[in-house]
């Protein structure tokens, strides 16, 4: 229950990616999250050149400026906003800014498969990919119904119900859809007869499967 804790609290944590509405974008740009690290270089000015690590509050302290709150940007963003904020301070200031140290992309699989948990995703993983990499069903699973949660905004997940089954059927893998960094997989027991389009990410846990067996 621990661990099930850990990722829903990743899963609610992570930036979102595009407007605050219920829609999804197909390509979406890195989000900074806590923990990643960052290269400032100063063109005209390198003795202000830092390396900085994102705060679990998603603030960077720079020795120019100091706090500022970075968590949930995309590294365009980020240079704009520190450029706005250093021009205060140097005369047309030119900087780079590099994304040394990131977190890899990856979904959450729970429920009824062999190795429920964190699984890294390559360009292009599916639903299925990441059902095969936590181990593949067990003979309890329902995978005529797994359900896909994805995060649009700060308030709602997505949900998707993906209609899976034997790898040689063609019609199951035309079902199949390719993830995004931070989606939720639920392989389920029982048939779930009712769950609406978009539920509010409080509730993604009610869904979840106790994840006893991650180690």
């Amino acid at each position: 229950m621990k661990a099930l804790r850990t990722l829903l609290l990743l899963f609610l944590a992570l930036p979102v990616l595009g407007a605050q509405t219920p829609t999804l974008q197909k390509h979406p740009q890195y989000s900074i999250l806590p923990g990643d690290v960052l290269e400032i270089h100063y063109r005209y000015s390198p003795s202000f050149d830092q390396t900085v690590t994102v705060q679990p509050d998603g603030f960077i302290n720079l020795n120019l400026v100091g706090n500022i709150h970075i968590a949930g940007m995309t590294v365009d963003h980020v240079h704009d906003t520190i450029l706005k904020s250093v021009a205060e301070r140097l005369n047309d200031p030119e900087i780079t800014i590099v994304l040394r140290e990131f977190h890899k992309p990856f979904a959450v699989v729970s429920g009824e498969v062999a190795k429920p948990g964190k699984v890294d995703l390559q360009e292009g993983s599916t639903a299925l990919a990441a059902i095969m990499l936590a181990g593949g069903w067990t003979e309890n699973a329902r995978a005529g119904q797994v359900i896909l949660f994805r995060k649009v905004n700060n308030d709602l997940a997505e949900v998707h119900i993906l209609k899976l089954g034997k790898l040689d059927k063609t019609q199951y893998l035309e079902n199949d859809m390719p993830l995004q960094s931070g989606d939720m997989i639920m392989v389920p027991r029982d048939r779930i007869s009712r769950i609406s389009r978009f539920i509010k990410l409080a509730n993604v846990g009610v869904y979840m499967n106790p994840l006893d067996r991650i180690p």
